[in-house]
């Protein structure tokens, strides 16, 4: 059970807080984790900590200018599938939501106890592996990740608006037939996120 518990971090004499001194919520939500902090996490600094802050709460600003609802508590359950250090949930700061913050195994830096130190919940996953908790029980999931891929399988007219929406987005998409053949209302899309940055102007193929 070691590998699946974020243990706080020693002390060296009983007076000191275990983990560090952590400000009461919401503050804590964009405080520096004591983790962080006290040089815990290796490759990761109070600045790349702040830069990050900063990143998410300009990318959170951009989705709710396209999506109106993102920040009125509309989406109650929310899922971050590459929650990092938790960003995406402290830029959400939101009463009427919660988001489960999924780190996921194969990533690079295990920053889930910085996830708990700004009062956010969170879990380790292999995305490899289905999640303990239905689909359906989030109203918004978040996936960040160049290049990724996603298959879905839906009757034809769902898949033709999903498809329409995705390009929009500029992932390459393709629609395919049910493997018995053209006569099946049921397809499948295949969708890959490309890299892009803003002022790109090059449409995905």
């Amino acid at each position: 059970m070691k590998a699946c518990v974020t243990p706080l971090p020693d002390v060296e004499n009983p007076s000191e807080v275990a983990g560090g001194a952590i400000k009461p919520f919401p503050s804590r939500l964009n405080a520096i984790p004591p983790r962080i902090s006290n040089g815990l996490i290796p490759g990761v600094s109070s600045q790349a900590y702040e830069k990050d802050n900063k990143m998410w709460k300009k990318h959170v600003k951009a989705y709710s200018n396209v999506n109106k609802y993102l920040l009125t508590g509309r989406y109650r359950n929310i899922m971050d599938m590459n929650a990092g250090f938790g960003g995406f949930a402290a830029a959400i700061e939101s009463p009427k939501s919660w988001v489960m913050n999924v780190v996921p195994t194969i990533a690079k830096i295990a920053t889930l106890g910085a996830v708990y130190e700004r009062g956010l919940i969170g879990i380790y996953h292999d995305w490899c592996e289905a999640f303990s908790t239905y689909p359906r029980t989030y109203d918004l999931i978040h996936a960040s990740g160049p290049e990724g891929a996603v298959i879905m399988r839906d009757d034809v007219d769902v898949l033709t608006k999903v498809n329409k929406l995705a390009r929009g987005m500029r992932w390459n998409t393709k629609l395919v037939d049910h493997e018995d053949g053209p006569l099946v209302r049921e397809k499948v899309l295949y969708a890959v996120k490309q890299y892009w940055v803003g002022g790109n102007q090059t449409a995905a193929s």
